[in-house]
């Protein structure tokens, strides 16, 4: 094995080393990715814990929070106030206020599951009073509702008696007259402010599997357990353990700050301590549920690093192969053209390094050829700048920057300068007369306008591009006459007859290219009428022999038409007609060419849109191919712009499906969504996916309403509705349909009814009872 190493090409054995250890980079890199993604995995895994159980506590509170709530609800009823404080002997008689407390408590369940199960002692007529019936004496209460293993007098003792605050008692067996289950015990005495002796007592039986539900999240997700321990250590509340169990676990965090996670054997205990209340509710995770995802990341992983090792091992191989064996030939090469053996022990590098110093060496002269390029590349940038081919402003920053053209506005002026001597022979005399021409035209304009930017055009023309930064209204008349005395000083000192031709100032240089044609438009004019000096393209003669119909005119009805607006298009048309047909008087000939050129810009537009509708698509070209120059020029636009017309109307229909389907869109979310109180356009345009002002402005167009008008209509149409069923609160009817408070929804239905949302409600059950 190492003979065959040894006879391996060095080049090819120091390559593949270079990519083996190329490759031991990103295994190392890799790995160290691992160990950080699980412990990431891990802390992941806990942190979801942790939230589960901090949600946990957080529903559970709230509920209790709205028990709480309705104690004191009760401690501002005016019945039941007067019921409280009702002598004995008239108690007896007030069989009416029972019933309305009666009733007016039994809503209370359906708001709160919580609240399924509770009474009221009232001290001074001994009654217990419950949503469905009153019972004259505690005894007879006691009887069918008692506590396991709790004796009347304990229970009157603690319960009825006692001036008990918020009192909240651990899990107990509960036994009535259907079945038996296990509670936990609310206890609140009335009024609030009583110390000593309460006038009432109000106590709510919490079912344990509905408080239960609140702490499932952990033992569903995890398969562990959960329970809930009050300031004095007692078990309020237990799911999946059971509390001799709970008696036996040890190192259980406190739950305050730095003690909130522990690893006991194979589970991790996390405890969220109520710094308000001072209960504590702990949770065991099995530490094998919390690895699944750190598990997958290893096996993942590990598959991935051995692919990536056989795969690197090849691809190193192949590589230094193919990187080797152009150097083994070169070398080969060499030695052969040297007359040395391939065998001579000579060092490849050393030997390549000589011979290409010594090449270097006797090609010194290369940068100073390159340096030689760079007018060419200046002359090269200054040409397509003039005609036109840059079409965004990071091609021309990066085009001006090589070049070494500062750019230093966007407006000014294009033009064309015409040397009338030196044109149209190509002797060897000629051909350098014309050179010194060019130069002395070329260094004359430059020292006339230093900024300006020449370039050659020919052999008896040169173009020339002069910037601005401001508005070039005040200076063309100036640049104009800086060119006639320039045409003047050439023909007096140099007896050389120079024309210049001058497009329209541009205001942007995406215009230079159209700028620039129109000085050659107006050269080619000077050229029939010999006039002499400057010559401005607005004062070329109006029977030009060639038709109007440069490039950025195509682009942009192309661009106007597959927008739609066949309105812009229409001008589009007229415009390129009146400058052919009314600026102009084109032979037949030009007439054929402008119209063939026309039907081409349609055959484009066909071609780039050819699978949207077959069947339009060839209707229009059968059209476009009927269409014959010789049926007179305004049957001929007229036939080019029903058709632009017809394409137009097909995208608009399209758009209007899409907006008709936008806004379909829109009114569904709205429908399932308008509960939500945060709802805003940016989420219904998220929805749909669309632009928010696209949607805002299709939607307005369509209903004729903004959204937001719409959504709060849908929501009072809802909120009505709910009115109707008295056992919901206005608060409660509020939120479901999506206002922050019940202020605002009243002013909201105020708005949109004209009465308030009681009035309402008062009015419908009239309107029932009738």
């Amino acid at each position: 094995m190492k003979q065959v190493w040894l006879n391996i090409s060095p080049v090819f054995r120091r390559f593949l080393m270079s990519y083996l250890i190329v490759l031991m980079i990103p295994l190392i890199a890799g790995y160290v990715s691992y160990r950080t993604s699980i412990d990431v995995a891990e802390q992941s895994s806990l942190k979801t814990s942790i939230m589960t159980l901090q949600q946990s506590k957080d529903l559970m509170e709230r509920r209790l929070a709205e028990v709480q709530g309705f104690t004191k609800q009760l401690a501002i009823n005016q019945d039941l106030a007067r019921l409280m404080t009702a002598r004995s002997d008239e108690q007896n008689y007030d069989v009416y206020g029972l019933w309305k407390m009666m009733r007016d408590i039994a809503s209370y369940s359906q708001t709160n599951d919580f609240l399924s199960n509770f009474y009221i002692y009232l001290r001074n007529s001994h009654l217990v009073l419950t949503p469905s019936t009153v019972y004259y004496r505690p005894e007879l209460f006691y009887e069918s509702n008692h506590y396991e293993g709790m004796t009347f007098e304990t229970w009157k003792k603690n319960f009825l008696e006692k001036s008990n605050l918020s009192m909240v008692v651990p899990q107990h067996d509960y036994v009535t007259k259907t079945h038996q289950q296990t509670v936990v015990t609310f206890v609140q005495a009335l009024p609030l402010n009583s110390f000593d002796t309460p006038l009432a007592s109000v106590v709510v039986l919490i079912d344990t599997k509905k408080m239960s539900t609140y702490l499932s999240g952990i033992t569903d997700q995890y398969g562990g357990w959960a329970f809930v321990r009050n300031h004095d250590g007692e078990t309020v509340l237990s799911e999946g353990i059971t509390g001799s169990d709970i008696a036996k676990i040890r190192n259980i965090p406190s739950g305050k700050p730095g003690d909130i996670s522990r690893a006991v054997d194979d589970m991790l205990l996390i405890s969220i301590r109520d710094e308000l209340s001072g209960w504590v509710y702990t949770a065991g995770v099995p530490k094998s549920a919390l690895m699944i995802n750190a598990n997958r990341i290893k096996n993942i992983t590990g598959i991935l690093t051995a692919i990536s090792l056989i795969s690197g091992l090849v691809i190193g191989l192949v590589l230094a192969y193919r990187s080797s064996a152009p150097i083994n030939n070169l070398i080969n090469s060499l030695k052969k053209q040297l007359g040395l053996e391939l065998s001579t022990g000579i060092q490849d590098y050393d030997f390549i390094a000589g011979n290409i110093s010594s090449l270097i060496a006797s090609n010194r002269q290369l940068e100073q050829e390159l340096h030689n390029q760079v007018p060419l590349i200046r002359d090269a940038f200054i040409k397509r700048l003039l005609v036109g081919e840059f079409y965004n402003g990071e091609e021309l920053a990066a085009a001006s920057a090589q070049a070494g053209v500062n750019i230093k506005g966007d407006a000014g002026y294009a033009g064309l300068a015409k040397i009338n001597t030196y044109g149209g022979s190509d002797s060897r005399e000629s051909l350098a007369e014309s050179s010194v021409a060019r130069l002395i035209v070329r260094q004359s304009l430059m020292e006339a306008e230093p900024d300006m930017l020449v370039t050659d055009w020919g052999q008896d023309k040169l173009a020339f591009l002069l910037l601005r930064t401001s508005k070039l209204a005040p200076d063309e008349a100036l640049v104009i006459q800086r060119l006639q005395d320039l045409a003047g000083t050439l023909f007096s000192h140099y007896h050389m007859p120079v024309q210049f031709g001058m497009g329209r100032p541009f205001e942007a240089l995406a215009d230079v290219g159209r700028s620039f044609g129109e000085a050659a438009e107006a050269l080619d004019y000077a050229a029939f009428t010999d006039e002499g000096g400057v010559i401005r393209y607005e004062d070329s003669s109006r029977d030009a022999s060639l038709f109007y119909y440069p490039i950025e005119t195509e682009t942009r009805l192309l661009n106007t038409i597959k927008s739609g607006d066949g309105k812009e298009a229409m001008r589009i048309l007229e415009h390129i007609a009146v400058r052919n047909f009314q600026e102009r008087e084109l032979s037949r000939e030009m007439t054929e060419q402008l119209i063939g050129e026309l039907k081409g810009t349609l055959l484009k537009l066909l071609d780039q849109k050819a699978g949207d509708d077959p069947e339009f698509t060839e209707n229009l070209q059968c059209r476009i191919a009927q269409i014959q120059p010789f049926e007179g020029t305004d049957r001929l636009l007229g036939q080019i712009g029903e058709m632009i017309g017809l394409y137009c109307s097909m995208i608009e229909e399209k758009k209007n499906a899409l907006h008709h389907q936008t806004v379909r869109q829109v009114k569904d979310y709205l429908e399932s969504a308008y509960g939500d109180a945060d709802l805003t356009l940016y989420h219904i345009a998220k929805q749909v996916g669309r632009p928010e002002k696209y949607v805002s402005t299709v939607f307005k167009e369509s209903e004729g309403e903004p959204w937001f008008d719409y959504l709060e209509r849908l929501r009072i149409d809802k909120a009505s509705e709910l009115l109707l069923n008295r056992a919901l609160k206005i608060d409660d009817i509020a939120e479901r349909v999506g206002y922050n408070s019940a202020h605002s929804f009243r002013r909201a239905f105020k708005r949109a009814r004209g009465i308030s949302p009681s009035m309402f409600r008062e009015a419908a059950e009239l309107g029932d009872s009738h």
